[in-house]
């Protein structure tokens, strides 16, 4: 099972504990304070991304009165290695990197989204072009070796995780081997891919897929959903554990109250939010919020090792025990931050 293996890493590694570092001019605001550097996930371009963003963090510029910059990248590789190398204050996360986030880089779940219907969750979803060969999840599964498959990155949940926890791993299957091709890319990128005919089949979820529909409503009138997840707990905000106070507190208490004034105010900070895909608040929360996609994570591992080819049955109830082993000691983990 050496394919399995990088998921395994990377959450075994956030539980190694590392000495959080800090800016030491965080208490020095004095004239010229330091910005605040706000990382957020793509959806989207990363350009369309800081587009939607921007007015919010306007009013966080001027509620506070720090600078705001974004770390605003276009791969989720990019925006973990921003925070590994602590050039983020405060993001907009999900998933697996949000798990990296807590448990190997120093920061700590603030707040979860809460979409625009009240729903603290979205599906991952499975597409395919209206007319063609695939009607219904049976027929893509009827045809290994036949199809072509365009997915999100590793690190994506919607993108990758749950459609290979849900529909692949339980059957014995390897998405990257049980398609005729696999081409990695944004959620937007690959609902227009199928649209267009370039490939047969893509991973989705219902925020991206609400995005494209505004965007590209032609195409998006050419697009079948033939699977849906269960609910996938949506994104979080964390912020970094070396943010000095008062800073930290005034960052939080701006983030979670965003959109809640009556009056006026509160209907303009709400437009702003309305910018940001199925986005109508911050609610309060904490780590213990992630624990729905560490689940996700070892189900996906516990299918691959139960699916996988053995030497003999000792040697796979092995490697279910030792994922069991891996899966209490990560919960653990996060339960101590």
């Amino acid at each position: 099972m050496e394919w399995t293996r990088p998921l395994l890493a990377g959450l075994l590694a956030g539980l190694l504990a590392l000495a959080p570092t800090s800016r030491a001019a965080d208490d020095a605001a004095g004239d010229n304070p330091l910005p605040i550097r706000f990382g957020i996930l793509p959806i989207g371009s990363a350009a369309e991304s800081r587009e939607q963003w921007r007015p919010l963090l306007d009013d966080l510029e001027k509620r506070l009165g720090h600078p705001v910059t974004t770390v605003s990248v276009s791969s989720y590789a990019g925006l973990s290695g921003a925070i590994g190398d602590q050039r983020v204050d405060i993001a907009f996360l999900s998933g697996r990197l949000a798990i990296q986030a807590v448990q190997r880089q120093h920061m700590s779940v603030v707040a979860q989204f809460v979409r625009n219907d009240g729903a603290k969750g979205n599906v991952a979803m499975l597409i395919v072009r209206a007319d063609g060969p695939v009607h219904t999840l049976k027929d893509l599964l009827a045809r290994p070796g036949q199809l072509r498959y365009a997915r999100g990155e590793s690190l994506s949940v919607t993108g990758y995780v749950a459609p290979e926890a849900e529909v692949f791993a339980p059957r014995g299957l390897n998405s990257d081997t049980f398609f005729a091709s696999v081409r990695v890319g944004n959620h937007q990128n690959n609902a227009l891919a199928v649209a267009n005919g370039e490939v047969d089949v893509a991973s989705g979820n219902n925020p991206d897929l609400d995005l494209f529909r505004r965007h590209f409503p032609g195409e998006a009138a050419q697009i079948r959903v033939i699977w849906r997840s269960t609910l996938i707990p949506s994104g979080v905000l964390v912020v970094r554990d070396g943010l000095a106070e008062p800073l930290r507190g005034q960052l939080v208490a701006f983030m979670r109250g965003y959109g809640q004034a009556p009056g006026a105010a509160g209907e303009r900070e709400r437009a702003n939010l309305a910018r940001i895909p199925d986005l109508a608040g911050f609610a309060a929360a904490d780590n213990g919020v992630l624990r729905p996609f560490i689940d996700l994570e070892f189900k996906l591992m516990r299918e691959q090792a139960a699916h996988g080819r053995w030497v003999d049955e000792q040697a796979r109830d092995a490697r279910l025990a030792q994922i069991d082993a891996d899966y209490q000691q990560a919960v653990r983990q996060l339960q101590r931050h």
